[in-house]
């Protein structure tokens, strides 16, 4: 007899970015703290954006181009970069344990597992896609969907994904801010080269209906289990509307994470982790403060030890790595080595000291 996960499934209706966002971040709460089995939540947004968990808003963002347009905006809790959704995109939420059978260890092992089921439906659907690391599905080259994911909830973890049904390329390049240095490094001029669509693809104009069932057979396969619709119980509700309330219309969620206003050595880096952005400032030969943004995957707990690692340590090369080694654990900031976190700090300690 086959395990039984929970199915919240919307198409019938686009919701909002806090509606959206809180319900994803209650399925791996209620795994945790309410007993419940594994739950795939599938649904679509009203056009909206949402920035990676550790990056600044309104460096990624065009705000005024949001409201402008009437785009809703807010900060997810998963790393990764800016999301750009809407009524044509499969949003996909996932509660689940950490230490479910058939679900590889570490964000690379969820990464891999998951993309597994991804890769499954889309060639359910007629479509070729693979995974391209760190955290893309990719067709000849064309990114067709991210992933996200975050482990904040004990042994419980979030999975996000956005596959692309359809997508507005002009609306994506009028709101968002994107570094140059994301740009060059991979070589690209322009968005539309570097994604793709479903319905692109195929050449027909697929539902979001046809796309979701797809993504349900492929987990059912995949994880050899069945899939039962279910709507969230009193604690869930009571849960989305804390965190609606607490975070996703919350100015202080929203705008955490800010880039410095003062004056501090910026060292940015574009590493196979994601893009680093390190803010410094120093007294004497000692780091005073530092700040680590980005769209890399991490917990705000390792983030934050971290930084405080740094701290009124030496600001020679040495000194840095044997601070951050004392601490270090593979994946603690995924794809990311302790050289290459040393370098992008010695950028930021070389323009603070240009200032």
């Amino acid at each position: 007899m086959r395990t039984h996960w929970r199915l919240f499934k919307n198409f019938s209706r686009p919701v909002s970015t806090a509606e959206g966002l809180a319900m994803d971040d209650t399925l791996a709460r209620s795994v945790a703290h309410n007993q419940s089995p594994p739950i795939l939540h599938l649904y679509t947004f009203m056009p909206s954006v949402n920035v990676g968990k550790y990056q600044d808003i309104e460096t990624a963002l065009k705000l005024d181009r949001c409201r402008a347009r009437g785009i809703e905006y807010s900060r997810r809790s998963t790393g990764g970069g800016t999301v750009i959704m809407g009524p044509d995109i499969v949003a996909l939420g996932l509660g689940i344990n950490v230490d479910y059978p058939g679900l590889k260890k570490g964000v690379g092992g969820v990464f891999e597992s998951l993309s597994l089921v991804l890769i499954r439906a889309l060639k359910k659907l007629g479509i070729h896609a693979y995974f391209q690391p760190k955290n893309d599905l990719e067709v000849a080259g064309k990114k067709i969907a991210g992933l996200s994911a975050a482990s904040e909830e004990g042994r419980s973890l979030l999975f996000h994904t956005s596959l692309l049904v359809d997508f507005d390329v002009a609306l994506m390049t009028d709101i968002m801010n994107t570094p140059l240095i994301k740009l060059h490094d991979k070589g690209y001029n322009c968005f539309s080269q570097r994604m793709t669509t479903l319905r692109e693809e195929l050449g027909r104009n697929i539902s979001i209906k046809e796309v979701m069932e797809a993504v349900e057979d492929a987990f059912e396969y995949e994880f050899n289990i069945h899939l039962k619709e279910d709507a969230p119980d009193e604690w869930e509700r009571k849960t989305v509307h804390r965190l609606i309330d607490e975070r996703y219309i919350n100015p202080e969620w929203i705008f955490s994470h800010k880039h410095p206003r003062a004056r501090m050595g910026v060292g940015q880096l574009k590493s196979k982790g994601g893009l680093l952005e390190i803010y410094l400032s120093l007294s004497g030969a000692s780091i005073e403060n530092v700040l680590i943004t980005g769209d890399f995957f991490s917990t705000s707990e390792d983030v934050h030890r971290i930084e405080n690692a740094l701290k009124w340590t030496s600001s020679r090369k040495e000194n840095i790595e044997k601070n951050l080694s004392s601490i270090w654990r593979e994946d603690m900031i995924y794809g990311l080595d302790v050289p290459t976190l040393t370098h992008a700090i010695l950028r930021a300690k070389e323009n603070q000291i240009r200032l």
